[in-house]
């Protein structure tokens, strides 16, 4: 691929590492030995940005431009491109034109008023719009995936897209949705195979529709024999529909081979102005927008859709269940993943019981935290099934299945905003299990380990609540699972807290201080020139991100994760926080800075080992000079509890610690690393010790459930 056309395209260290194939650090190597490496033109010394023009020409030279990537010397340019629908836009056009060329349809141009084969797409946005330097890039993105593969050039494109954007689109896991594609399926009654259509009414950039491909149309390489399925879908973003259009055209294309489904991908209005008003779909697949206050409630207040009651301003999630209701064909199924409000929140208790009584409502299955976005809230699945021409069964029960408290990965595997990530195998087979009783019938399933088949009356009271917690006994051999985790931890935690002990109960501490050793505070340090220090800053409305996190994304702290137990809860892109430290709006801390809580009710200091790290406001970041000053010296003395009561202003009950009031030890460097080193100790203990208290906690909340609940060995009736 020629450099970059774009001179004024600049990239990240990061960035250069994944285009040369290597680690960052190699990349850190090359600056320092090497005096032709190009210099910064951007960013800032921590985060510097270069021209990747020049990062081209200058790995050519030096032999290290690794064909591996080039996908990765593309982004760049796409990413230059500005706003979240232009740089949707090329992508959706590159897309397009791969899926001609896939299709055995090449063409001379780039412009392309609809998908390939899919003339009911008409309209989408691919190029429409687009410069000629912009459609060059796509010619260029095009003349990649050539080499490259259409699908995986695409995907790549897309998946930094959507991680450029992640707090303005939200996805559904691939894992989640092959897991509803799997429930749908199961909750048919067994028909396997006679599912014609699939329509997604908030497809969004396609992952549904993709997952229910591959659970009712095979794959490229296993084609179904008979009518190819029709995946339907529409989103009231023009961009992302066009993504998804071409996405899962892409998908079933490959080279000799025909498509092995059609695909219909609108752009439009779901609840005022449906483009697919006439489909009836054997499954719905959706994940809907949450919390809509302008769904038009005023004007569809009379909409044919509302049959089992007129959905309340407040509740946009019963007009969603309702409309994919209204979609299916008799005796199709529908699986919606809704916040956990809807099954109890008393707005809404007049739908659900609608639902309940005319017997569609199946199914609401607890998932666990972690899940799906927004990944604080333990989402749920509802499984619903149109009236067939025999009449829905109401007397049949509710399955309720409480998958709520799946246990993370047994690795301990984490995601980067720190959340334990999902055990997901785990999670299907509880889910899976529990969904066959829909399928078969199980008498036997009526309740069990962590599922209930409650019987519509029992739900029919004033509340009609549908939380599976509150209907499902606790599963006997999953608390014995955590339990033993927790004591595994626990156990852990010990031994680390013996070793530590052994080393800080050794210490002995003199009764008085030594004489004329005395204090500096932050403020003599400052005017020396030993310290210098950053105040945290707010970041712009909408900027700080929350949810899964790309590699390179810079975690944002502030008090309130502090407050929690320290762990960032958001995060910005590095781009941003660069441009953002480069204007003066962010402060962005760099290794082996101390990190200072300037609110007494929160008050601490560390070494950010972790760095870079964004703060907010209330914290403090101070770099010492490391001839002068030790960190974790510095950070160990800041933290004392005695030097927070003296520094900190006592005006109320939200009163502030003034951090230049803050005292240090006046020591030599050489007694600094020591003390230094002892701090180190001091914080991994009381690290510890907090995280074995934690456990502990949770090890009483599950043995006193476990015994109330008669589980005691032993217990006899």
């Amino acid at each position: 691929m020629p450099p970059s056309a774009d001179p004024s395209v600049s990239v990240t260290l990061a960035e250069i590492a994944r285009i040369a194939g290597v680690g960052r650090a190699a990349v850190s190597n090359w600056r320092r030995r090497h005096d032709s490496f190009p210099a910064p033109v951007g960013g800032t010394d921590t985060s510097p940005q270069f021209a990747l023009s020049q990062v081209e020409e200058w790995l050519r030279r030096q032999g290290k431009l690794d064909e591996v990537g080039s996908r990765e010397r593309l982004w760049p340019e796409f990413e230059a491109l500005g706003d979240r629908d232009t740089m949707g836009r090329a992508i959706a056009a590159a897309g397009a034109r791969l899926a001609r060329e896939e299709a055995g349809h090449t063409t001379d141009t780039t412009h392309a008023g609809g998908p390939p084969d899919a003339d009911a797409a008409e309209g989408l946005p691919y190029d429409t719009g687009l410069s000629d330097a912009q459609r060059s890039l796509v010619e260029r993105a095009v003349g990649l995936a050539r080499k490259h593969g259409a699908r995986e050039t695409f995907d790549f494109l897309l998946g930094r897209w959507l991680d450029t954007h992640v707090r303005q689109i939200g996805v559904t896991p691939h894992p989640l949705a092959a897991l509803m594609a799997e429930v749908a399926e199961l909750a048919r009654d067994g028909e396997a195979g006679d599912v014609g259509a699939v329509l997604d009414p908030a497809c969004g950039t396609g992952g549904l529709l993709l997952a229910a491909a591959r659970q009712w149309a095979g794959t490229v390489d296993a084609p179904p024999s008979g009518v190819p399925l029709k995946l339907l879908g529409q989103d009231v973003d023009p961009t992302q529909a066009a993504l998804a259009a071409v996405r899962i055209l892409l998908a079933g294309h490959s080279p000799g081979r025909e498509t092995v489904w059609e695909v219909d991908v609108r752009a439009g209005n779901t609840l005022r102005a449906d483009p697919h008003s006439e489909v009836c779909a054997d499954v719905v697949l959706c994940n809907p927008p949450f919390n809509e206050r302008d769904w038009g409630y005023e004007e569809l207040a009379t909409d044919a859709r509302w049959t089992y009651g007129l959905p309340p301003r407040t509740e946009p999630e019963l007009a969603w269940t309702q409309h994919a209701l209204s979609r299916l064909a008799p005796g199709g199924t529908a699986v919606l993943l809704l916040p956990p409000g809807v099954a109890s929140r008393r707005a809404g208790r007049r739908v659900r019981a609608g639902l309940l009584r005319s017997g569609v409502l199946r199914a609401v299955v607890a998932l666990p935290p972690g899940s799906a976005p927004p990944h604080s809230v333990a989402l749920h699945l509802w499984v619903l099934r149109a009236p067939s021409g025999g009449g829905a069964d109401a007397g049949a029960g509710v399955l309720l299945v409480d998958a709520a408290d799946v246990q993370p990965e047994p690795s301990g595997k984490t995601q980067r905003t720190g959340r334990a990530a999902i055990d997901w195998p785990l999670l299907r087979r509880r889910v899976v299990s529990a969904v066959r009783v829909i399928q078969v019938g199980d008498e036997d399933g009526n309740r069990s380990a962590d599922h209930a088949v409650v019987p519509v009356i029992d739900l029919l009271d004033d509340e009609v609540d549908l939380t599976p917690a509150r209907h499902v006994p606790k599963r006997g051999t999953s608390a014995n699972l955590g339990l033993r985790r927790s004591w595994n931890r626990f156990g852990a935690l010990l031994h680390e807290l013996r070793n530590l002990t052994a080393t800080l109960s050794a210490l002995e501490l003199g009764d008085e201080e030594p004489a004329g050793q005395g204090t500096v505070t932050v403020g003599d340090l400052l005017r020396a020139g030993a310290v210098t220090m950053r105040a945290g800053q707010q970041p712009a409305d909408g900027a700080v991100r929350t949810g899964d996190a790309p590699d390179d994304a810079v975690p944002m702290l502030t008090i309130a994760d502090v407050l929690a137990g320290g762990r960032p809860s958001g995060w910005l892109p590095s781009r941003e926080a660069s441009a953002g430290e480069t204007a003066g709006t962010l402060t962005v801390t760099v290794p082996e800075e101390v990190v200072v809580v300037g609110a007494y009710r929160a008050f601490g200091a560390w070494v950010d080992t972790g760095a870079p790290t964004v703060l907010g406001s209330q914290l403090f970041a101070l770099r010492v000079d490391p001839t002068l000053l030790d960190p974790w010296f510095l950070a160990g003395c800041l933290r004392a509890p005695a030097n927070a009561r003296q520094a900190g202003t006592h005006a109320s009950t939200s009163s502030r610690i003034d951090v230049r009031r803050l005292q240090v030890l006046r020591l030599p460097l050489d007694e600094q690393r020591r003390h230094g080193e002892t701090f180190r100790r001091l914080i991994a203990f009381e690290r510890s010790l907090r995280e074995a208290g934690t456990v502990g906690g949770e090890l009483v909340d599950g043995l006193t459930d476990g015994i109330a609940a008669g589980r005691l060995p032993g217990n006899r009736a």
